[in-house]
């Protein structure tokens, strides 16, 4: 999982509430089990017309929005069916940090394991972020202070702990397990000793 420190960039603005998982990755794309090449199908029914060509009214079909890496939208981001191939595809599309005002839970969990940081801010920052970034102006987003920030305002925002470490050092379940080796080890150890019919 690649480690997430800072990014700058473009905001593209999707402000819709309840953008569920089909939306974000259509069920006839869930045949794989890996995690790219999932990019190109992101937002299929949204991004293309019926003759498979770029819908130009979709924000990420237009520059400078086509090579954000933040995406802005609105309540309940992420509901319906908890497909993992859901952050898989954003993420391979480029997006790694979605602004809503709330996400659904099993979305914003299968984020966080596989890098793509997701902040909830209120309705009324999110206006003032979408006011300062929509002529395409950069926003910066700082995991390591929490902050947000444009040429003219900053916001902070609030992270878990241990989810602000694991996209920071890049760790997934299986890295994060292995990170407490030692421990496991010990343990271990104490085991065969105590109980050696284990």
């Amino acid at each position: 999982m690649k480690a997430f420190t800072s990014v700058i960039s473009p905001v593209a603005a999707l402000t819709l509430d309840n953008i569920d998982t089909d939306i974000i990755i259509p069920k006839q794309f869930l045949k794989t089990i890996k995690r790219t090449g999932l990019g190109i199908h992101a937002f299929n029914d949204m991004r293309y017309l019926a003759d498979g060509s770029d819908n130009p009214d979709f924000i990420l079909n237009q520059p400078p929005y086509d090579t954000a890496q933040i995406l802005l939208s609105g309540k309940n981001f992420g509901c319906g069916s908890s497909r993992e191939h859901a952050p898989w595809a954003i993420l391979d599309q480029g997006i790694e940090c979605i602004l809503a005002e709330s996400f659904a839970d099993i979305f914003f969990n299968n984020s966080s394991k596989n890098g793509l940081l997701l902040i909830d801010l209120p309705e009324d920052t999110l206006q003032e972020i979408h006011n300062q970034t929509s002529d395409g102006s950069p926003l910066c987003v700082d995991l390591k202070n929490q902050k947000l920030s444009t040429e003219t305002n900053s916001w902070l925002f609030e992270i878990e702990p241990e989810r602000k470490e694991r996209l920071l050092l890049g760790l997934d379940d299986i890295k994060r397990t292995e990170s407490h080796e030692d421990s496991i080890q010990s343990y271990e150890k104490k085991q065969a000793a105590e109980k050696p019919w284990l």
